[in-house]
């Protein structure tokens, strides 16, 4: 059962990737595709980020070790969105004239935080695997919660963006909020101290 719920997030993660491709493909993505996909393949790597960092209160109130299998997983996908959108930033926006981006950093400040948030989830990515948690021991829990560095950093990007109409970056604030609460030392006690359904821990 593991094995499949590790193949459907597999595959539900790579349908976003998918679908974009077939709307730009189908003439569907507006009359500028590379800002259909810069926009969307970001908003993607946010709601991958959100749902990344709500797998470990899942699991602490389920205690199915299902989610914790797939959090890696989903890191590298938040990643690998967050690279898609950086691409088309280079692509579409720059036109790989890298001779102007100094002019655009001037013009548009958010992209050097960014691309923090990128280099950030890098370090994350790179340091994800086993071997990196045996050679940096306790160092790597440490390091790991530069992810909410990383998710701040996306939110004030996204901000930065969107300030015209706040509504939607408003609703992926609220979740980020309340993700960050239940990391709250005493709510995340309660979380571990309430008992699952009967058969939940047993999954799997």
């Amino acid at each position: 059962m593991l094995l499949a719920w590790r193949l459907a997030v597999f595959a539900a993660a790579l349908c976003p990737f998918a679908w974009y491709a077939w709307q730009v493909y189908s003439g569907n993505g507006g009359p500028e595709p590379g800002q259909y996909l810069l926009l969307n393949f970001g908003v993607t790597a946010l709601i991958l980020l959100l749902v990344t960092l709500s797998l470990t209160p899942l699991m602490k109130l389920t205690r199915w070790k299902g989610f914790a299998l797939v959090r890696r997983q989903l890191g590298l996908w938040t990643f690998s969105y967050a690279v898609l959108h950086l691409l088309c930033y280079l692509l579409f926006i720059l036109g790989l004239d890298f001779s102007a981006l100094g002019d655009d950093l001037v013009r548009r400040p958010y992209i050097i935080v960014g691309f923090a948030a990128l280099l950030m989830l890098l370090a994350l990515a790179v340091t994800s695997n086993r071997y990196a948690m045996k050679r940096l021991g306790k160092r790597w829990k440490a390091l790991h919660r530069m992810v909410y560095a990383a998710l701040a950093l996306v939110l004030l990007h996204f901000f930065w963006v969107v300030r015209a109409d706040m509504g939607e970056w408003l609703n992926y604030a609220l979740v980020a909020a309340f993700l960050m609460a239940l990391r709250i030392p005493v709510v995340s006690r309660r979380l571990s101290r309430v008992r699952p359904r009967r058969g939940v821990a047993r999954r799997g």
